[in-house]
C-alpha cells in the first residue's frame, strides 16, 4: 500500500509540475522525507497525507479511490468492509461522488489498534467528525477528548488538531471537512 500511495503522490505532484523543494515548503516535511514516501521506503501519518494533500490540491481520499465515480450523484446503501491493506495505521474511504467543486468532503476512517502516532496539524475548513464504532481519542488545542460511538464534534480545522486510537480494538469514524478554497 505504501508503495502504491507514494507512486500516485509522486504522479499527481509531476503531473502539477511541482517540485520536492516545492511541496517541502508549503508542507514542512523534509525532501529527503517526501522522497522516501514516494519510492515507498517510508510509512506516512495521516498528518503527513493531510499536508502533502493540500499542497496538491486535492482531499486525502484521492489517493485512495477504487476507481473514479461515473456519475455526478452517488448513493450508498448499508455498510460494507472495504478491501484494503491493514498495514497502514489508517484506512480512508471517500463516501463523496462526483460533483463539480463540492463543499464538503465525507471520509470515512478506520484507525488501526494502538495508533498513537503525530502532531497536532491545522489545514483549512472545519470537520465533524462522528464516531461509529470504537473509542476515539481527540487531540484538540491543550485540550484531548475520547469519544464514543455516537459522540460527534464540530471544529475549525484552524486549531491544531490530531486523531489517536490507543485501545487494542480499530475505531472508525465519519469525517466530514467542509472544502473552502483559497
Amino acid at each position: 500500500m505504501e508503495s502504491n500511495l507514494g507512486k500516485l503522490i509522486k504522479a499527481l505532484r509531476v503531473g502539477k509540475k511541482k517540485t520536492l523543494k516545492q511541496i517541502s515548503e508549503k508542507t514542512e516535511l523534509s525532501i529527503s522525507f517526501l522522497s522516501q514516501v514516494e519510492r515507498g521506503k517510508s510509512s506516512i501519518t495521516l498528518e503527513s497525507l493531510k499536508k502533502i494533500s493540500e499542497a496538491l490540491e486535492v482531499s486525502p481520499s484521492y489517493f485512495f479511490a477504487d476507481e473514479p465515480a461515473q456519475s455526478k450523484t452517488l448513493l450508498r446503501r448499508g455498510s460494507h468492509e472495504p478491501e484494503r491493506s491493514h498495514l497502514a495505521p489508517f484506512v480512508y474511504e471517500d463516501l463523496s461522488g462526483d460533483l463539480a467543486n463540492p463543499s464538503m468532503e465525507p471520509i470515512l476512517v478506520t484507525l488501526q489498534p494502538h495508533d498513537e502516532k503525530g502532531t497536532p496539524f491545522v489545514h483549512k475548513g472545519q470537520e465533524f467528525v462522528y464516531v461509529l464504532e470504537g473509542v476515539l481519542t481527540l487531540l484538540l488545542g491543550d485540550e484531548e477528548y475520547d469519544l464514543y460511538p455516537g459522540d460527534s464534534i464540530h471544529m475549525e480545522s484552524s486549531t491544531p488538531h490530531n486523531w489517536f486510537n490507543r485501545t487494542s480494538e480499530r475505531v472508525r469514524f465519519l469525517c466530514v471537512n467542509s472544502m473552502h478554497k483559497a
